[in-house]
């Protein structure tokens, strides 16, 4: 496992470096403030990395332990789900801007470490932003928003 981990991170790596941009070339030369931790722990049976989008960068999660569920949902002109089972090792991208989730399906606690393009991809968690605006969104554009 030690040795596909690595080399999935060594061709992260190799193919952020040629591909990853950011919206001004200024980032190339400044020193990030954001230092947190991309290590994700999910609590076993259903912990929850909930649906959201980074609307600036692409993600790629290599998972460490546990099982997985992940998946990205394309725009809005077809809406199709891609979804997959990740075991340790296993390594899943979600595109840029693309709504996505991970979710621990397994009775052990999980583990993965995420990646982005960026330095500043932005985060959008798709509950958090809809139902926790201020001031929130009128009841009527939620109700027409969510009725079938």
């Amino acid at each position: 496992m030690a040795v596909h981990l690595l080399l999935a991170v060594i061709l992260a790596l190799a193919a952020s470096h040629t591909t990853a941009t950011d919206p001004t070339q200024l980032q190339d030369f400044c020193v990030a403030d954001n230092t947190s931790n991309t290590r994700i722990d999910f609590a076993p049976n259903g912990g929850l990395n909930p649906p959201h989008t980074h609307p600036r960068g692409t993600e790629f999660l290599v998972v460490l332990e546990g099982t997985l569920a992940v998946g990205f949902v394309t725009s809005n002109n077809n809406n199709k789900l891609f979804a997959k089972i990740l075991y340790p090792g296993d390594v899943f991208v979600f595109p840029q801007g693309l709504i996505h989730f991970q979710i621990n399906i397994g009775h052990q606690s999980a583990a993965a470490l995420a990646g982005l393009s960026s330095q500043n991809p932005g985060v959008i968690t798709i509950a958090k932003a809809i139902f926790g605006s201020k001031p929130p969104i009128s009841d009527e554009v939620l109700a027409k928003a969510f009725s079938a």
